[in-house]
């Protein structure tokens, strides 16, 4: 389950092409924040990805990725070109088929690593699903499979890709868009599969290309309406809506961070599946794993990365694609990135045993480090790299000192807390807490 959306120049406070995204996982699934630097390769090399491998090319282009860490492919990411790629989860009538090929992660990656536009990677994903098709679980601790949807941004343009097994539309966005984990896409689209009508007309699933309806026709209801998409959906589309013509980093965060009405103030004792910020705690629904915001512009793109799940806990901390940077770390050093995500995942588990003593002290604390982080990131538009590195620096330093102060308040770290909500609730965070630090990866 996941959130994303962009925001064109054209509905932006400073005219950058604003694009966000929450990464929603099952909660014990680190999500990494990788950077693979630009890479040539040999003639007729081959590149293995999460499942199979694919034809290489000659050259790859620098990529930073929001990685789940067992697959080879990516849940978000961008290049040296600030061409910024999600993926979503959609559910459809197309079999899901259980033979391994490619991942939706793999593709995304596959296309920051091989394009420079929205437009270029709209081309390669669908050239890729043509050749080699989607499929295989997706799932870390369970069984999961689902087609894919992305949202495709770079400076000046967006797409919208939709899939359903080897059939696709694509929409160009015009102003603000957003996809969940449903078929959006309706009846005007301005590129498909060849034979995308025909075959809902030949599956019976519309009387005629007149009747066609690309989501009514090609989305499994059921299982769509149990993802919680449509609520997720429409909250961020009115926020966007709203805010058109002066949205800007702040609203994206807002987005990201919001709940349902139904379970605001009580995210830690209740599942959430149509909050945007989404919380664990049923049978089916993820939690979010990983939250970034990207301002992309011709000049120099800049993020807001929580490198952490449940953004409505994690810091939001500035970051700059520069040389040199210690906020990302190398895909060989994925131990390393682990460590990164689940010492903040610690925050995140002992908020649920409520043994913080003052959960409101810590969240004044983050709003003002936030504030001073983005006063920092303002002024220095115009830095030399040296500074961004030290603003950097600075959010991580601060972020660690953050972390440390909040957990030396807890009276008896060692003790078991007590999780709140439902016995279902309990007993299923519980056994998330117990197997956190050694998940059983499913195969």
């Amino acid at each position: 389950m996941c959130d994303t959306m962009v925001a064109l120049g054209n509905s932006t406070r400073d005219g950058s092409v604003l694009f966000a995204k929450n990464s929603d996982r099952q909660p014990n699934e680190p999500l990494l924040f990788i950077r693979i630097p630009r890479k040539k390769h040999q003639p007729g090399a081959r590149v293995k990805c999460t499942y199979i491998e694919v034809d290489q090319v000659a050259e790859t282009y620098e990529v930073v990725l929001l990685k789940p860490s067992w697959m080879w492919g990516a849940e978000m990411g961008i290049n040296e070109f600030g061409l910024n790629i999600g993926n979503e989860a959609v559910f459809t009538r197309e079999s899901y088929g259980r033979e391994e090929k490619l991942l939706g992660m793999d593709m995304l990656r596959l296309a920051l690593e091989r394009c420079k536009t929205s437009e270029e990677a709209l081309n390669l994903l669908t050239s890729l699903l043509e050749r080699y098709g989607q499929g295989g679980n997706c799932g870390y601790e369970k069984p999961f499979t689902y087609h894919n949807a992305f949202l495709i941004a770079d400076a000046h343009s967006a797409w919208v890709l939709e899939t359903a097994g080897i059939y696709w539309a694509a929409e160009k966005v015009k102003d603000i868009r957003n996809i969940s984990n449903r078929l959006s896409i309706g009846a005007n689209f301005d590129r498909c599969h060849p034979d995308l009508v025909k075959h809902a007309v030949d599956k019976k699933w519309c009387k005629s290309e007149a009747d066609f309806h690309f989501a009514r026709c090609y989305s499994d209801p059921l299982v769509t309406r149990f993802s919680g998409s449509a609520a997720r959906s429409c909250a961020a589309r009115a926020a966007l809506e709203k805010e058109k013509g002066r949205i800007d980093m702040q609203t994206m965060k807002k987005i990201l961070r919001s709940h349902d009405p139904a379970v605001e103030g009580k995210q830690f004792t209740r599942h959430s599946l149509k909050s945007v910020c989404m919380h664990g705690g049923f049978i089916f629904g993820d939690h979010t794993t990983g939250s970034y915001i990207a301002s992309i512009n011709d000049k120099r793109c800049s993020y807001l990365v929580t490198a952490a799940s449940t953004p409505c806990l994690a810091l939001f901390k500035p970051y700059w694609m520069v040389e040199g940077e210690n906020f990302t770390f190398a895909e060989d050093a994925e131990a390393a990135a682990v460590d990164f995500w689940r010492k903040r995942e610690r925050l995140h588990r002992l908020v649920l045993e409520n043994k913080i003593p003052d959960l409101q002290a810590y969240l004044a604390a983050r709003d003002r480090l936030e504030t001073e982080l983005e006063g920092m990131m303002a002024a220095a538009a115009d830095a030399p790299e040296s500074r961004l590195k030290e603003i950097m620096d600075c959010a991580l330093a601060e972020e660690e000192k953050l972390l440390q102060e909040t957990f030396s308040t807890i009276p008896e770290p060692q003790k078991p807390g007590k999780i709140g909500g439902s016995l279902y609730y309990k007993h299923y965070w519980k056994k998330q807490n117990a197997s956190l630090e050694q998940p059983r990866r499913y195969k």
